[in-house]
């Protein structure tokens, strides 16, 4: 009995030849048959004629292939995939709240976005669907004992920042146990996408995530131009090539001089802010967004440069990455940087890995996970970066990541803007095929992006999936505080650097 169907990044098959099995057999394909150095990209439930299907990714790094399969849940429980695969405890917990589907023998399940089931009827929390749900009430996890005290933090932050409500059990200074609850604000994207697409999925796509503009916009259009039968154009390819690595520049450099401030050495954190903004206006020059909005559109991007803007864009491009290389030599010469960077907020390997980590959070355990080696596509195919990676897996090793990145990206855009394919920036993409699945991997700035979509009978989106990094790093975090001092949180929050927002859609 075949258990998977092995596709490729941005491949569009058929729906109907993905493995439908009993769940039983979608069980073992899921927690025992699977290599188990793949990773689940995605597990998610739709609506079907017998209850809801369910539709799990897994990516093979070693092949560079996806496997998929999926199964019918005809009632409200199955048996948790939780305690023999732990990756997965949020996207059961999704699942339950999205459709009412009980994952019994769950050991951690709450409700994710505070959401009523879109079951009428069918609830995990047994609530009735009238019955007012208010973000964050919920039972949070307790330590008792004598001279325990709990600190919560948040959702209100202060400064510009979006609500996440952050829950510490002490000891003291010393943290036994951090939980995390986020939801606070849902869009409802993915809901907003079904049916499409059309004019407005492109924007959805772009604020998915605001400050991974380019990275969401690629893996919907990468989506889009597979479920029509078409590659982007060559150029396009390399200008959207230069959009990511641009936004993973701004993004790498604005942490490492938040990180700098968060222990007050400023010289690196007032270089690193200024720095930054060096990128965003490279960006700028490409697509007159400072975010990349506008820059991805489905067959390629909607702006070309001339050879005035390549020249401008190298020299502002070299002056920005000397700058950079000179503040961020400061951390590592400094001691009393190093001193607060080494050893807080270790995750090890095995944690990564059982959690599921991706992105640079990943790499900086020792994991060589990254989209853009593993499963290429676009450009990425043809041009390759090298993989950043470090093993001790604590702040220092996040940031240590972060700079490797900058290096190699900085020498990718150089070399990409000296040679960029010649012709047409963007080609007409036509009407998608019916009853097709595509999965689309990007190395975002945060790590691994996937989107997943599966149209109907007439081209249209039945569903639209999107895994945020972040929806699978979160729990990284909270593990990084483990036997910490409280005082580290700030730090170690700012090493991961996610996204609410990206988890919230």
């Amino acid at each position: 009995m075949r258990l998977f169907l092995e596709i490729y990044n941005g491949e569009p098959v058929p729906r109907e030849r993905i493995p439908r099995l009993a769940f039983e057999d979608f069980r073992y394909a899921l927690t025992e048959a699977s290599d188990p150095r793949c990773r689940v990209s995605a597990l998610f439930g739709y609506p079907s004629d017998g209850g809801i299907d369910l539709l799990a990714v897994l990516a093979a790094d070693d092949t560079g292939t996806l496997l998929v399969t999926q199964t019918t849940l005809s009632g409200d429980s199955y048996p948790s995939f939780t305690p023999e695969r732990p990756e997965v405890h949020l996207f059961e917990r999704e699942l339950a709240e999205t459709w009412g589907l009980k994952p019994l023998g769950h050991p951690w399940l709450k409700p994710v976005r505070f959401l009523h089931s879109r079951r009428p009827g069918h609830d995990a929390w047994g609530r009735a669907d009238a019955e007012a749900i208010i973000p964050g009430v919920i039972d949070f996890y307790r330590v008792e004992g004598e001279e325990i005290h709990e600190v919560a933090v948040g959702p209100v932050h202060a400064g510009v920042i979006e609500p996440g409500h952050f829950r510490f059990q002490c000891h003291g200074e010393h943290v036994f146990h951090l939980e995390i609850s986020l939801g606070y604000q849902h869009r409802g994207i993915e809901r907003a996408l079904i049916g499409g697409p059309d004019k407005r999925a492109i924007h959805y796509a772009e604020t998915l995530a605001g400050d991974t503009s380019v990275g969401h916009a690629t893996a919907y259009c990468h989506n889009l131009e597979g479920l029509s039968g078409l590659r982007a154009s060559a150029r396009g390819q390399a200008l959207r090539a230069i959009g990511l690595e641009l936004e993973r520049l701004a993004n790498h450099t604005g942490d490492l001089g938040a990180l700098a401030g968060d222990i007050a050495f400023l010289p690196t954190a007032s270089y690193c802010g200024r720095l930054r903004g060096d990128f965003l206006n490279l960006t700028a020059l490409l697509c007159g967004s400072r975010f990349g909005r506008g820059l991805v559109r489905p067959g390629g991007v909607a702006f070309d440069v001339d050879n005035a803007r390549i020249e401008e864009a190298l020299g502002r491009l070299d002056a920005a990455a000397r700058d950079v290389r000179g503040a961020v030599d400061l951390l590592w010469n400094s001691a009393s940087v190093q001193a607060r960077f080494e050893d807080t907020g270790r995750v090890s390997p095995e944690a990564a890995r059982a959690l599921g980590l991706v992105g640079p959070a990943a790499r900086a355990c020792g994991l060589a996970r990254d989209v853009r080696k593993t499963h290429p596509l676009g450009l990425f195919q043809f041009v390759h970066i090298p993989v950043s990676t470090w093993h001790t897996g604590d702040v220092f090793a996040r940031a240590y990541v972060r700079a490797l990145e900058i290096q190699r990206s900085v020498a990718f855009i150089r070399g990409l803007l000296k040679e960029l394919p010649a012709g047409a920036i963007k080609i007409p993409v036509g009407h998608l095929r019916p009853n097709h699945l595509a999965v689309s991997l990007v190395e975002g700035w945060r790590g691994e992006i996937c989107h997943v979509a599966l149209t109907d009978r007439a081209g249209r989106f039945a569903a639209y999936k999107v895994v945020d990094p972040s929806f699978h790093n979160w729990s990284g975090l909270a593990m990084a505080l483990r036997d910490q001092q409280i005082s580290d949180f700030p730090l170690c929050n700012k090493s991961f650097n996610l996204s609410y927002c990206g988890f919230d859609l």
